[in-house]
């Protein structure tokens, strides 16, 4: 009998939980909506979403270290009003203490909890030995590479015999033969009968690692974030990727990830306003590399594919896939790329022709873009303050994002030679050429 058919109970249950945050003019920021998820006993669970589907947030709340600001959490029955006493978190930055040793780091924890000094080395050898750095306790973190420095953070959580191991992105900062080392390794360790934790969840964007892990993956829309599909793993570990099944399963997450029939449904980028449609956060070279390798296709190519030959993950896709498609360059239908009449004229076309086709399309259909020509068109001399936007975006977005936003519009209008930017009087001005604006009685008109 597996670990997972003898251990069913319910460790953590989560029930409409939502996650809104204040931002800086009062408004409100929702992250999460109507999430509703059990965690197991004997199952690895992985959480998968593009940036912006509040994943890491999510990790977050069942840790205990932020709180829901709707519905209810509970382990093992009880409702969780703090820190979440069975639960250990591993983080993508590994988060160690460069001045103590790796022995100290590992009995962190432990010291926390009030353990005793002799117990406390007992059990941070133990978990340095699990991990495979036994001969390094008296190393710093700095005498370390990445690979080991995370292996001091697997042991930092396994050393506390947590019911619930959460991790967030605990490899996407190693390199590729590092993080698919630690994952085998991970793997490994889950089947040996002394593993002192009950279940995972891990937090990631790649697809590959979600179903080489998982027993179940949760894949998360955006805006907010809402769980729109639970895709089960039947396979027994280890999983050989080759295997059919295995790219099967991938492509359906990647036309989940990428569809449109699972998310709520949105504004044609025409008649969006900035807070309701944010731009993705992709430059300009990016996404027409992007549409230049799907023009050398010929004009349709498999997402998963590119991924695979340019060596990227989802996430750093689909930003560029989801600039293109608001542009009306491409559209994607189940995971494939197709460049539209106006996308394939852009790619085909010199320089100045391409310029004229990116500056038409982006100031009908990128919203932002389009809110500030509609600005400077209004304005008496064709410049507003970029703080007059900042402030406007600020409503919709907390501080960060609302300056990335502005950044991004900023980038697309100066390529598009709609306007420019001063960063010394921080000054959006328009371009007086640009066919969109013409000086009419000494006014803007777009």
């Amino acid at each position: 009998m597996t670990t997972i058919e003898a251990n069913r109970e319910v460790l953590l249950d989560i029930s409409g939980v939502g996650k809104r945050f204040t931002g800086a003019a009062g408004d409100e920021l929702r992250v999460l909506d109507g999430i509703d998820l059990q965690l197991r006993g004997g199952e690895i669970v992985a959480l998968l979403g593009r940036s912006g589907s509040g994943k890491s947030t999510l990790l977050r709340i069942i840790a205990g270290l932020i709180a829901p600001s709707d519905g209810e959490v509970t382990y093992r029955g009880t409702p969780l009003n703090g820190s979440n006493p069975g639960a250990a978190l591993v983080f993508q930055s590994f988060a160690l203490m460069p001045w103590l040793t790796v022995q100290d780091n590992v009995e962190l924890g432990l010291a926390a909890r009030n353990v005793a000094p002799a117990e406390r080395r007992r059990r941070a050898l133990d978990a340095i030995d699990l991990i495979g750095l036994d001969g390094f306790e008296s190393a710093y973190p700095k005498e370390l590479s990445g690979g080991m420095r995370q292996r001091v953070g697997f042991a930092r959580a396994l050393v506390l015999e947590p019911d619930l191991l959460l991790m967030d992105e605990p490899f996407s900062a190693l390199d590729v033969l590092t993080a698919e080392n630690l994952r085998t390794e991970l793997v490994n360790l889950w089947a040996t009968e002394g593993f002192p934790t009950k279940a995972i969840c891990v937090v990631t964007h790649n697809i590959e690692e979600a179903v080489q892990l998982a027993d179940r993956v949760l894949v998360l829309g955006a805006n907010p974030g809402r769980i729109i599909a639970e895709v089960p793993v039947r396979q027994p570990r280890p999983r050989n990727r080759r295997a059919p099944w295995f790219e099967a399963l991938v492509d359906e997450i990647y036309g989940l990830l990428t569809g449109r029939d699972t998310e709520p449904a949105v504004p044609e980028p025409d008649k969006a306003t900035p807070t309701a449609q944010p731009l993705p956060d992709a430059s300009v070279g990016g996404l027409a590399g992007l549409v230049e390798l799907v023009y050398a296709k010929g004009g349709h190519a498999d997402l998963p594919d590119i991924a695979d030959e340019l060596n990227f993950e989802i996430d750093d896709l689909l930003p560029l896939v989801d600039a293109a498609e608001m542009l009306g360059l491409s559209t994607v239908e189940d995971g494939d790329v197709l460049l539209t009449d106006v996308g394939t004229r852009f790619t085909a076309a010199d320089i100045q022709e391409s310029k004229r086709i990116f500056a038409e399309q982006v100031r009908h259909r990128a919203p932002l873009v389009r809110t500030i020509c509609t600005g400077l068109a209004g304005s008496t001399d064709g410049s507003l303050r970029a703080g007059f936007f900042l402030d406007l975006l600020r409503r919709g977005f907390g501080p960060e994002d609302a300056r990335r936003q502005l950044d991004i519009a900023i980038d697309w209008g100066r390529y598009a030679e709609l306007y420019d930017y001063d960063t010394d009087s921080d000054k959006i001005t328009a371009d007086p050429a640009a066919q969109v604006f013409a000086g009419v009685r000494g006014k803007w008109t777009a």
